[in-house]
């Protein structure tokens, strides 16, 4: 997309981007984003052995690549389940209270499941880092056997504190795993992707416009909040665009399952937003 925007900056040039592809506070509460976080992932394969082997012959004196691998992933994190990766920034959200019994109902947590990290809900989930397993490449338990693997991989993600910078998140990534990986077993890195963060400010007569279409539409006042996902598009456009206005808001809410089983988003709310829009750009018309 950067190089689309600076190729076409021209023809692509605006006063104001709205990007709707927040999340809203909740079904009902539209919002206004002012921070996100961004993005690092990599793929590491982890290689101990020339070849299988069986696990009862060589087992308990040669490491295999799959244990080794789940060793060094647990290394990601600390105790309390907080990311544990050296060189990472960290932020504070916006002063939101989000009540604990709302957030594990929204979440889907277990009965008896603890919250990982430490600080405000909104702190752990906005403006510090956090490291996701994402995938694991190794037998599955219906075809597996009595082996010892040879090699293992996973993909990691890192989410990226906002003000911090997602390429020096992704080299800390890699010098985390390649430090820790353990009995001097081989360490590897795949494909590889970072996205930064944003800081979007809320700011001048447009916004101030913004603010009272979508509160005409929704009927309610907008909530200022951060976003633990990422846009990395805002930073797009800012970098290219610095004199325009960037607005970040959504039409989905906190029970949409983003990216999951599902997805969904309350239609009223969509319409609201497509309403929002439309009053937005009659404020703004000359």
């Amino acid at each position: 997309l950067a190089t689309i925007l600076e190729r076409h900056r021209d023809d692509l040039a605006a006063d104001v981007y709205v990007i709707m592809d927040s999340v809203n506070w909740e079904a009902g509460k539209p919002a206004f984003t002012t921070t996100l976080r961004g993005l690092a992932d990599v793929v590491v394969e982890v290689s101990t052995l020339a070849h299988p082997l069986h696990s009862g012959q060589f087992g308990g004196l040669v490491p295999d690549a799959l244990t080794t691998l789940v060793k060094l992933l647990a290394t990601l994190t600390d105790e309390q389940g907080a990311c544990a990766i050296e060189g990472l920034g960290t932020g504070r959200a916006a002063d939101l209270d989000y009540p604990e019994d709302r957030l594990r109902e929204e979440a889907g947590l277990g009965e008896g499941v603890e919250f990982v990290g430490a600080g405000s809900f909104v702190d752990r989930m906005w403006a510090k880092p956090s490291v996701s397993v994402l995938a694991i490449d190794a037998p599955s338990v219906d075809q597996a056997s009595n082996t010892l693997q040879p090699t293992a991989r996973a993909k990691v993600s890192v989410r990226v504190a906002p003000g911090d910078d997602a390429h020096a998140a992704l080299a800390a990534l890699k010098a985390h795993l390649t430090r820790h990986v353990p009995h001097g077993a081989t360490i590897s890195f795949g494909a590889e992707s970072a996205g930064q963060p944003g800081i979007i400010p809320f700011e001048g007569l447009v916004c101030e416009a913004a603010q009272a279409a979508w509160g005409e539409a929704f009927g309610i006042e907008s909530v200022f909040v951060g976003c633990g996902g990422s846009i990395p598009m805002v930073a797009d456009f800012q970098q290219v665009f610095p004199e325009a206005t960037v607005l970040v808001t959504a039409v989905t809410d906190p029970d949409s399952r983003m990216h999951g089983l599902d997805e969904s988003l309350e239609v009223a709310d969509l319409g609201h937003a497509a309403l929002a829009e439309a009053l937005l750009m009659q404020r703004l018309a000359p």
